[in-house]
């Protein structure tokens, strides 16, 4: 099944699932954050298809969310680790576990456990203000335009909402 293209919507949502929204690449950077490196470890924890494994790391790595490093050089073979951007995605699957406990557990309860280092704590990933600290719920934020709305595929409503009017085709004299 062929999935839509998001690269043409100005939004940064969109612009991100264009890069991570496949199926399989939420999994594919869980394990890795959870230590898997290796190909053959990957596509066995997964059960995912080695050719379909290939092209998403590819992408992945052409994305800079996946970084392949050599580890070894007769024969050449590669691990897969997350760059920075790989690394800041964590969090965002956090919060989606925490979201999948709450509303999708799975038989038997939530299959993993996170305990913060600095704390020692056991915790259930939040969402909360860089500003106060406060967790924010969809009724406690107001989305406003930014500067980069624009009216466009994505962004038309709340560049509506924001003054801004379509682009008019210019006419030729």
């Amino acid at each position: 099944m062929q999935r839509t293209s998001f690269a043409e919507m100005h939004c940064s949502i969109g612009q991100s699932l264009e890069r991570v929204g496949e199926w399989w690449t939420p999994l594919i950077v869980r394990d890795l954050y959870l230590g898997l490196h290796r190909f053959d470890d990957i596509a066995e924890n997964l059960g995912i298809a080695r050719n379909l494994l290939t092209r998403r790391l590819q992408a992945l790595v052409a994305d800079g969310i996946v970084e392949r490093r050599a580890y070894q050089e007769r024969p050449p073979r590669y691990e897969y680790h997350l760059s920075e951007a790989g690394r800041e995605l964590v969090p965002v699957l956090m919060a989606l576990m925490a979201w999948g406990d709450k509303w999708a557990t799975p038989a038997g309860g939530p299959p993993v456990r996170l305990v913060h280092d600095s704390c020692g704590t056991e915790f259930t990933p939040r969402v909360c203000c860089s500003s106060c600290g406060d967790p924010v719920t969809a009724e406690t934020v107001t989305a406003l335009p930014g500067p980069g709305a624009a009216y466009g595929p994505g962004t038309k409503v709340l560049a509506r909402r924001g003054g801004l009017a379509p682009e008019q085709p210019s006419r030729a004299r």
